[in-house]
């Protein structure tokens, strides 16, 4: 997984898998990739980066259910009351948390940190399912889902999903009709 730069072979890869709706006419263009990072202080991390600037600005094809939702938006089901996202503080988790059926009651600011912080959403499976993009911290590249029971990386080498980390292998995976989870 290369987060610092695109491979032409993986950006087509994801053109074709994502781009059935739009043909790329949503597609940002580097000047609003440049200022959304410089707003947000963060360089988002490849090949999504690309993906963004070059190919599409989210897709209704998916992944995951209910489509990939613009690099601005949040998936509808997001909800109010939220607090503020800010993208440039780390992900605060480098190992999963599940809460759901723990002892302890969840620490508060954690649990919103790990909602807001460090990430972009890159869309819902809904019912409360979003899958994150980490930008920023030690898992930048990296694919989260975060539900209301918990967080976990995808990957086979987190031994969720069975898939490449990051981006591309999380598209990959969807695009080949995989459980997202191995049964």
């Amino acid at each position: 997984m290369n987060t610092e730069h695109a491979d032409p072979a993986v950006i087509t890869e994801l053109r074709a898998a994502l781009c059935a709706d739009d043909q790329g006419k949503s597609a940002l263009g580097w000047p609003a990739v440049h200022a959304f990072e410089s707003e947000h202080g963060v360089t988002l991390p490849e090949p999504y980066r690309t993906f963004v600037a070059e190919v599409s600005d989210g897709s209704h094809v998916g992944p995951p259910d209910y489509g990939l939702v613009a690099l601005a938006d949040l998936p509808s089901d997001w909800g109010p009351g939220r607090s503020e996202r800010v993208l440039a503080r780390p992900f605060p988790l480098t190992t999963e948390w599940l809460w759901e059926g723990d002892d302890e009651e969840p620490d508060d600011e954690r649990l919103e940190q790990t909602f807001n912080d460090g990430s972009v959403v890159l869309g819902t499976d809904g019912c409360g399912l979003y899958w994150h993009l980490v930008v920023t911290g030690p898992h930048r590249g990296q694919v989260w889902m975060i539900s209301g029971e918990g967080a976990i990386p995808f990957g086979a080498e987190f031994g969720r999903g069975g898939g490449e980390p990051g981006f591309a292998g999380w598209v990959r995976h969807w695009a080949a009709g995989e459980s997202w989870f191995e049964e």
